[in-house]
C-alpha cells in the first residue's frame, strides 16, 4: 500500500507539471492568435500553435484524459492541414481557431478540477474543424479511449519518410526499431538503411547514432497519424515526409512539410536531409516557488549580516587597517552579485500578462461594436514573479476602461476625422530599479467638464472648487466614481480605477494619468522590479531612523527661512521654483521626541505621490542611500499606519520603511482634511495666514 501511495504522489506531481505547462502554452496561444489575425499566412505562428496543441495532446494522452485528447487531435489535424497548405487560412478560420482554443482551455480546466466537461461541450467547434477537413467527427464527451482520426483518403497512400537521428538520440533512451515496428502496424512497410554517416570501426561511439533510414509505407492512415509515431523523437532527429500520389501517366511526388521537431526543414548543403545537430539551447528547470522564496530570504539575511559587518568595520577602521576594509569590500561585491543572481531566478517577462490582453480587446470590442487594435511592445521586459501575478487585474481594468470610455464608436471617430479603427498601446520598459508600463489610447480623452460635474454631484468635490486639469484627471481614481451613463457588464458600477490604484500602491508603485481632449489618454504605471529589496534613503528623525523609497524622491535641500510660510489649517508650505510645497514633519506623524521642528534647521526631502503631487518631508538629516531587505510587518508584527514594511540596519536596529501615500493622507487628516489639492499649488493661489 505504501508503494501505491508513493506512485499516486508521483503521478500527482507529474500532473501538476503538465497543468503548469498547459497554462504557459494557453497563455501564448492568445498572443499567437492575435498574430494570425494580422497575418493569416504566417507559417512560423502556425507552427507555434501546432506545437502547443500537440504538446497538450501528448501530455493528456499520457494521463488518459480521453476527452481532451479527442478534441486536441481534431484541432491538431486542422492546424496540420493549414501548415501543409491544404487549407488556406482566412479571417473566419482564425476566428474558429480562437474558439477552439477556448474549448481546449475549458477541457483542461475540467480535468484539472477532476470533473468531466458539460455534455456536448465543444462538439459544435469540433464539427466545424472536421468540416474543414471533410472528415466525420466523434463527440469528445462520448469518446472513451481512441482519439479521433484526422484526414483519410478513400484508398491507401504511399508515403516516404526520411528519418535521420541526431547523434545523441540513443542517450535520450530512444530506439528507432520500436518506431519501425509501430509503423509496420499501420501498413505495408519497406525500410532502406543509409550507411553513409558510419565512421571507421575504431572511431565508433556506442552511444551515438550514425545510421539514417528511408521508410516507404503504403497505408490508409492519415498523415497526422504517421507523424504521431515520431512525436516523442521529433527533437532528436531530422524528418521529411513525402507523399507519392499516383496519376494516369506517372507518379507525382508531393513534398510535405519537412520537420525537425520545430516545424522547419533541416537540410544539408545539397538540399537533402542533413545531419546538423541541434544548436545549443538555453536549458531550464522548474523550481517550486516556495524553495525560491526560502532562498531569497536566506540571501536577505546574508545582506543584513554583511551590512552589520560593514558597520562594525567602519566603527573600528582605525584598529583593523585597510586590509580588513578591502576584504569587506570584496565580500560586499560578492554578496551583491549573489543577491542579483538569486533575484534573477524570480524574474519573468511581462509577456505572460500581456498575452492575455489581445483576447480581452477582441471580446470587449466586439461586445461594444467597436473596431480596436492592440499594439504591444516590450513584452520581454522582466519583473519579479510576485509583481507579475499582481499586474493582471489592474491591466485588465485599464484595458476595459480604454475600450469602453476611451475609444469612440466607429461613427464618432470618422466624424472626428480619425481612422475608424482605434488603437490601444500597451508597452513595458525598464527604468532603473522600476518597470514602466504604459497604457495609451487614441480616443476622445478625458472630458474634464463632465468629470468635474459628476464629482460635484456625487459630493466628491465641493461646488465651486477650482481644480487644475491634473487634479480633475485624478478624480477618476476616487472610490465609487464612474462616468458611465448606464451600468453594463463592461463598466458603470463605480469599481475599477480606484481598485487599480490600490493594487499598484500595494506593489509599492504609483500610477499617473495624462490626457489631451480629443486625442487620447495615457496611464503610466511605475512599479518596483521586485518586492524583496528596496533602494532607499536612510533619514534621521530624533533618535530614530526611517527609510524613504528612493523611487519617490525627487530631491532634498535645506530651505531658506524666508521661503517658509504658515497657511490656514495648521500647515507649513515651502516655496521652490514657483510652487508652494506642503511640508510634512515626520516626527509629528510618528510622534518622535527630540526631533528638529524648524524646517530651516533640518532637511526637506521632496517626494512625488501617486496622484502626481509633491510634498516635502521634513527630517533631521540624511544618513545615506542603501539597498535594504524588506521585511513584512504583517507577517512579523502588526500593521502600522504610514509604514509599508521594515528592515534591519547594519547596527542591528530595525528601521521602518515609510509608506508615502499613507503618510501623506495621515498628514492631511491631522491638518483638518486639506488633502490632495493642497499638496502642490502655484504661488498666486496660496492662502497665507496672517
Amino acid at each position: 500500500m505504501a508503494g501505491s501511495g508513493q506512485n499516486r504522489g508521483e503521478l500527482d506531481q507529474f500532473q501538476k507539471v503538465f497543468f503548469e505547462e498547459c497554462s504557459e502554452l494557453l497563455g501564448n496561444l492568445d498572443d499567437q492568435f492575435a498574430m494570425l489575425g494580422e497575418n493569416p499566412s504566417d507559417r512560423e505562428t502556425l507552427n507555434a500553435v501546432f506545437r502547443a496543441v500537440h504538446s497538450i495532446k501528448a501530455g493528456a494522452g499520457a494521463f488518459g484524459f480521453s476527452d481532451l485528447v479527442a478534441f486536441a487531435h481534431e484541432f491538431e489535424a486542422t492546424l496540420d492541414a493549414l501548415r501543409d497548405g491544404r487549407i488556406a487560412n482566412t479571417e473566419r478560420i482564425t476566428a474558429l481557431l480562437v474558439r477552439a482554443g477556448d474549448v481546449l482551455a475549458h477541457l483542461i480546466e475540467a480535468v484539472q478540477k477532476g470533473r468531466k466537461a458539460e455534455a456536448g461541450y465543444g462538439d459544435e467547434v469540433a464539427a466545424e474543424l472536421a468540416a474543414l477537413l471533410g472528415a466525420p467527427v466523434q463527440s469528445a464527451n462520448r469518446n472513451e479511449g481512441m482519439p479521433v482520426e484526422g484526414v483519410t483518403t478513400s484508398g491507401p497512400r504511399k508515403v516516404v519518410i526520411r528519418f535521420r537521428p541526431h547523434a545523441e538520440m540513443f542517450r535520450h533512451a530512444n530506439e528507432p526499431l520500436l518506431l519501425f515496428r509501430e509503423l509496420r502496424g499501420l501498413g505495408s512497410l519497406s525500410v532502406t538503411c543509409d550507411f553513409q554517416g558510419l565512421p571507421a570501426f575504431g572511431e565508433l561511439d556506442p552511444e551515438e547514432a550514425y545510421l539514417a533510414w528511408s521508410l516507404e509505407i503504403e497505408t490508409a492512415e492519415s498523415l497526422v497519424r504517421l507523424r504521431e509515431v515520431f512525436e516523442f523523437v521529433e527533437d532528436d532527429c531530422a524528418l521529411d515526409f513525402e507523399e507519392l500520389l499516383p496519376s494516369p501517366d506517372t507518379q507525382h511526388k508531393v513534398s510535405l512539410t519537412p520537420t525537425n521537431g520545430d516545424g522547419a526543414a533541416e537540410l544539408g548543403s545539397e538540399g537533402t536531409p542533413g545531419t546538423g545537430q541541434r544548436g545549443g539551447s538555453m536549458g531550464s528547470i522548474r523550481v517550486d516557488l516556495a524553495r525560491i522564496d526560502r532562498l531569497v530570504n536566506m540571501v536577505g539575511e546574508l545582506v543584513i549580516t554583511q551590512a552589520m559587518l560593514a558597520q562594525e568595520i567602519d566603527d573600528q577602521a582605525q584598529l583593523n587597517g585597510r586590509q580588513t576594509i578591502r576584504r569587506h569590500e570584496e565580500l560586499a561585491m560578492l554578496t551583491r552579485e549573489l543577491q542579483e543572481c538569486v533575484m534573477a531566478i524570480r524574474m519573468q517577462p511581462v509577456k505572460s500578462v500581456f498575452a492575455r490582453m489581445p483576447r480581452l480587446v477582441r471580446d470587449v470590442a466586439a461586445k461594444l461594436e467597436k473596431s480596436i487594435r492592440l499594439v504591444t511592445s516590450g513584452e520581454q521586459t522582466e519583473v519579479d514573479k510576485t509583481v507579475i501575478e499582481e499586474l493582471a487585474d489592474p491591466l485588465t481594468h485599464m484595458i476595459r476602461n480604454a475600450i469602453d470610455h476611451g475609444i469612440e464608436s466607429p461613427a464618432a471617430r470618422i466624424a472626428a476625422g480619425k481612422p475608424e479603427t482605434g488603437t490601444i498601446e500597451l508597452s513595458a520598459a525598464h527604468a532603473g530599479s522600476n518597470i514602466l508600463i504604459h497604457v495609451a489610447d487614441d480616443g476622445g480623452g478625458i472630458d474634464r467638464e463632465r468629470l468635474l460635474a459628476k464629482a460635484v454631484a456625487k459630493g466628491i468635490v465641493p461646488a465651486g472648487a477650482s481644480l487644475t486639469e491634473e487634479e480633475i484627471d485624478e478624480l477618476i481614481f476616487s472610490p465609487g466614481f464612474s462616468t458611465a451613463e448606464k451600468v453594463t457588464d463592461v463598466s458603470g458600477r463605480g469599481v475599477g480605477m480606484d481598485v487599480v490604484r490600490r493594487n499598484i500602491v500595494n506593489l509599492g508603485g504609483r500610477i499617473q494619468v495624462s490626457s489631451v481632449h480629443g486625442r487620447g489618454t495615457r496611464f503610466t504605471l511605475v512599479i518596483p522590479l521586485t518586492l524583496a529589496v528596496l533602494d532607499g534613503m536612510i533619514v534621521q528623525v530624533g533618535a530614530e531612523r526611517y527609510i524613504l523609497p528612493l523611487t519617490s524622491i525627487l530631491e532634498s535641500y535645506r530651505p531658506d527661512p524666508r521661503h517658509i510660510r504658515a497657511v490656514t489649517g495648521g500647515m507649513n508650505v515651502a516655496a521652490i521654483r514657483g510652487e508652494y510645497i506642503r511640508l510634512v514633519h515626520l516626527h509629528e506623524i510618528f510622534e518622535v521626541p527630540d526631533a528638529v521642528t524648524d524646517p530651516a534647521q533640518g532637511i526637506v526631502v521632496l517626494v512625488e505621490t501617486t496622484q502626481g503631487g509633491k510634498i516635502g518631508i521634513v527630517v533631521d538629516d540624511l544618513v545615506g542611500q542603501q539597498q535594504v531587505v524588506i521585511k513584512s510587518l504583517t507577517d512579523n508584527f502588526d500593521p502600522v499606519d504610514g509604514v509599508s514594511g521594515a528592515t534591519i540596519l547594519g547596527n542591528g536596529k530595525v528601521a521602518l520603511i515609510v509608506d508615502i501615500e499613507q503618510m501623506s493622507a495621515m498628514a492631511a487628516h491631522r491638518s483638518g482634511g486639506r488633502g490632495r489639492t493642497a499638496q502642490t499649488s502655484t504661488l498666486p493661489a496660496i492662502d497665507v495666514a496672517a
